[in-house]
C-alpha cells in the first residue's frame, strides 16, 4: 500500500467535499435553470454557483503544494501542474486560431479546467511510472 504524506491526506479531506459540492451545485443549478427559467441577476448568480467549488479546488491544490514538506513530491507535483498548464495553453492557442479563421465554431472555455486536471493527472501517472521504472533498474 502506498503511504501518503500528511499534506496528501489533508488534500484528500479537502478535495472530496469540494468535488461533492461541485456535483451538487452543477445538478442543482441545471435543474433550477431548466425549471424556473431565471433571468438577469438571478441567472448570473446561478451561473456562477457551480464555479465556486472549482475556485475552491484551486485553493485546495495551492494549499497542498504549500503544505507538502517532501521536496521531491512537491517538485513532482509542480512539474505535473506545469505540464497541465502547457497542455491547456497549447490547446487554447491552436483552438483560438482555428476559431479566428472560422475553421471551428465556439468551444466553451469551461473545458480549460477539466483539460488541465486531466493533463496534470496524466503527467503524475507518467512521472510515477518513470520513478518506479527507475527503482527497478
Amino acid at each position: 500500500m502506498v503511504s501518503r504524506t500528511a499534506a496528501a491526506r489533508r488534500y484528500m479531506r479537502r478535495f472530496v467535499p469540494t468535488m461533492i459540492g461541485y456535483v451538487v451545485l452543477v445538478i442543482g443549478t441545471s435543474l433550477a435553470v431548466s425549471r424556473f427559467h431565471p433571468a438577469g441577476g438571478a441567472l448570473v448568480a446561478l451561473s456562477i454557483l457551480p464555479a465556486l467549488p472549482i475556485l475552491g479546488m484551486l485553493l485546495v491544490i495551492g494549499l497542498y503544494v504549500r503544505e507538502e514538506t517532501d521536496e521531491y513530491l512537491r517538485q513532482r507535483l509542480v512539474t505535473a501542474m506545469l505540464f497541465g498548464i502547457g497542455v491547456v495553453l497549447a490547446a487554447a492557442t491552436v483552438l483560438g486560431f482555428l476559431q479566428i479563421y472560422r475553421v471551428l465554431g465556439q468551444i466553451d472555455v469551461f473545458w480549460a479546467f477539466p483539460l488541465w486536471c486531466a493533463s496534470w493527472g496524466l503527467a503524475q501517472c507518467v512521472l510515477a511510472w518513470r520513478d518506479r521504472a527507475g527503482d527497478a533498474a
